[in-house]
């Protein structure tokens, strides 16, 4: 089951296919950040010696044992496979929301202490009224020149959120299948989807990188049953 949100609350319910009759959607522009791929603390400091504080004295080959030791190890788990349907099999759980009170500077901050490229944006009682992403942010049209006037960044910085966020909103119930999901992130290009209760109340968020790493994750999970 999809909704869609906007400032006035939940404006749309139904399937996906009545929420495709609705109308295009604007595409949110999407920042790209590279996850490390191995987080073993002897690991990344044989790779990268900032990261154990000293000087890295790991030979080459001790770097490729440990690299292959490590990949062994994906090998030595052996989990029954089990049917991976739903959203809330893959959502991720604990989501930051932008209130819609903050002001751009305050939203952007708090994206980038949580190294996130976008987030909810809820109302003081908490429901879903748009979603705020740093791409979206930074499009030409928005950022203003290297030469332009310092009053002008400020202008920006204090602008509330709700006149820069995505508006109306698809969002989606926990118990909806992934392929639905995935063919709605595909059609809007957004960059993924709130996952909401009932009452709009935002309980997590879906997004292209969850349901890849559902793919690749190790036990093999199953999409299609």
């Amino acid at each position: 089951m999809f909704s869609l949100y906007g400032k006035a609350g939940r404006i749309f319910r139904g399937s996906m296919e009545e929420l495709r009759k609705i109308g295009p959607l604007s595409a949110v522009a999407r920042s790209h950040r590279v996850m490390p791929v191995a987080q073993g603390s002897d690991f990344v400091s044989a790779l990268n010696p900032a990261h154990g504080g000293g000087t890295n004295t790991a030979e080459p080959h001790t770097v490729r044992n440990l690299a292959v030791a490590a990949y062994a190890q994906t090998n030595q788990m052996e989990m029954p496979r089990h049917p991976l349907t739903r959203v809330d099999d893959i959502m991720t759980r604990t989501v930051v929301t932008i209130p819609d009170s903050d002001n751009i500077g305050q939203a952007w901050t708090l994206l980038a202490e949580h190294q996130l490229g976008q987030a909810p944006v809820v109302n003081p009682q908490g429901t879903l009224v748009g979603l705020l992403s740093r791409a979206d942010l930074m499009r030409s049209d928005r950022i203003p020149g290297p030469d332009t006037h310092a009053l002008v960044w400020k202008a920006l910085l204090v602008q509330s959120v709700t006149e820069l966020m995505f508006t109306p909103l698809p969002a989606v119930a926990p118990d909806t299948d992934i392929r639905r999901v995935a063919r709605v992130l595909l059609d809007t290009g957004l960059p993924g989807l709130p996952v909401v209760d009932e009452g709009g109340r935002v309980s997590g968020f879906v997004s292209r990188s969850d349901i890849l790493r559902a793919v690749v994750a190790d036990p093999p999970l199953d999409l299609w049953t």
